[in-house]
């Protein structure tokens, strides 16, 4: 097997980078030097579009080629299952490795599973409390109603420790030791004569925000990351306020993280060329979600599916894709059957989807098919960070309207020139896109055809693979979940100290 026949596939996330906030799409400050090289032997494109507003569902809808509502990941079940990810569909062509600091991408959410190598650099809770005996416990407890009260409490204790944990120079980055393992795995790879598959996301641009002294000079100079405000859920539960140069500051910040993963994209990159393994890689790199920094009122990646936080910046090097700018929009699954059509993999199994050509980034009839024009974006109950945001809150003494945003869930359906968002407690929105492209006019019910056209491809959206949307939000406090549990999980809950 020649492991330089073009099936090698690097597959970079850079969690929570805004599009507008990267040079190499136009923007006034130079965080992305190194990927505006990249740009010059790479496809840019303007239009891709992320499933959800955070990583769960995405990383879930990247591994499987399903919709949120398909693969039923969200916080409401914090799980994939029952589906075949790509890591585990490559596994007899490739060798493949998972490394990130996103809590997330772990063993206890199965988005690692079938990869032959996993590690996470999570700086806050360590790797074995997020797998094995303690993961399929916490599991247990998500489950049952009941003990759902518990692991609330858990949530809230855990916020409060990485508070803590996170709130100055000790956040260090864990990008440079993620790179620093990949290289390693392709090393080892290639020298066994193997293909390989290699993902990798990297957290520098989720808050909290402590970017190395170099870049925060460089963007940031004299700002105290310690000092502003780096909690998203003080703001937008109201408890706090931030001004205009509070705003400037975050901002630095959050270039300077962008900055710091762009010189740890090139060294890699750099390396790469320099072992010879450059060439015929498939190269893609992307963004799970933005950040909001105070539009429609909020800050971070919750409690909405504006454009910020959903049309995500996406770049692919490939032998076959012409470098420059693409206009076309499309789906970020769409990279699940772009990776499946390069590696030469003509089957899914088991629950997965099958590939389908026109999907890939690399087929002629990309933007052709059925449906092509739209895409679908769907957010659940975001249950840590309610409890966080109500924690915010009640600590300030506000009450949190439930028929808010905070408590909706929403759906959009999206096209270049217009998306319509479906709310399960508010209003829903319409914004012509070409017109406003900051979604602060909503227009819907002006009787626009655009409005009635995605409206109605949401709706046939949901009817093909979303037919149920519970609207009950109410939880079962009822007795008896104890009684129904195994003697395993009761004996895992017990080892946890959570029963006696």
């Amino acid at each position: 097997m020649n492991p330089t026949d073009g099936r090698n596939v690097l597959f970079v996330v850079m969690d929570t980078v805004r599009k507008d906030h990267l040079s190499v799409y136009g923007y006034d400050r130079p965080t992305t030097p190194g990927l505006e090289a990249f740009a010059s032997e790479a496809a840019v494109y303007e239009g891709a579009v992320a499933q959800a507003p955070w990583t769960l569902p995405v990383h879930a809808s990247l591994f499987t080629g399903l919709y949120p509502s398909q693969h039923g990941a969200s916080q409401e079940n914090p799980y994939l299952e029952g589906a075949t990810t790509l890591a585990e569909t490559l596994a007899e062509t490739h060798r493949t490795a998972c490394y990130s600091s996103n809590a997330w991408i772990t063993p206890y959410t199965h988005l690692t599973d079938g990869f032959d190598d996993q590690d996470n650099f999570f700086e806050v809770m360590p790797g074995e409390f997020l797998s094995g005996p303690i993961a399929r416990a916490w599991k247990a407890m998500n489950d049952s109603p009941t003990l759902r009260r518990v692991a609330d409490w858990m949530v809230s204790v855990g916020n409060k420790i990485h508070e803590y944990t996170a709130s100055g120079e000790g956040a260090d980055s864990k990008t440079p030791q993620v790179i620093d393992r990949t290289q390693e795995f392709i090393a080892e790879a290639e020298a066994d004569g193997e293909h390989w598959f290699q993902f990798v996301n990297l957290m520098d641009a989720h808050l909290p925000y402590h970017p190395p002294e170099e870049h925060r000079e460089a963007f940031a100079p004299g700002v105290d990351s310690a000092t502003v405000c780096q909690n998203s859920k003080e703001y937008n539960s109201g408890a706090r306020d931030i001004d205009d140069d509070e705003w400037d500051d975050i901002r630095g910040l959050y270039d300077a993280e962008i900055r710091h993963i762009d010189a740890e994209l090139t060294r890699l990159f750099d390396w790469l060329k320099a072992e010879g393994h450059w060439e015929d890689t498939l190269v893609v790199v992307c963004a799970d979600h933005g950040e909001l920094f105070g539009e429609h009122g909020l800050y971070g990646h919750e409690f909405c599916i504006y454009d910020p936080l959903v049309n995500v910046p996406c770049m692919v090097k490939h032998p076959a894709l012409d470098p420059g700018r693409y206009d076309q929009q499309f789906e970020l699954l769409d990279l699940y059957h772009t990776v499946l059509d390069h590696a030469g993999v003509e089957t899914a199994v088991g629950g997965g989807v099958d590939p389908e050509p026109a999907r890939s980034l690399l087929d002629d009839s990309h933007g052709d098919r059925e449906q092509g024009e739209y895409a679908f974006v769907e957010y659940s109950r975001p249950v840590v960070e309610l409890k966080q945001l109500e924690g915010k809150a009640a600590d300030a003494g506000i009450t949190l309207d439930e028929d808010s945003r905070f408590y909706s869930r929403m759906r959009a359906a999206r096209r270049a020139d217009g998306k319509y968002v479906r709310n399960e407690r508010i209003p829903d929105e319409f914004y012509r896109l070409d017109e406003d492209p900051d979604e602060t006019d909503d227009r819907r019910g002006e009787g626009d055809p655009v409005e009635r056209e995605v409206e109605a491809a949401l709706a046939e959206f949901e009817d093909r693979v979303a037919d149920e949307w519970d609207g009950n939000w109410s939880t079962d406090d009822g007795d008896g979940e104890l009684d129904e549990m195994s003697d395993t999980a009761k004996e895992r809950l017990q080892d946890l100290g959570y029963m006696e």
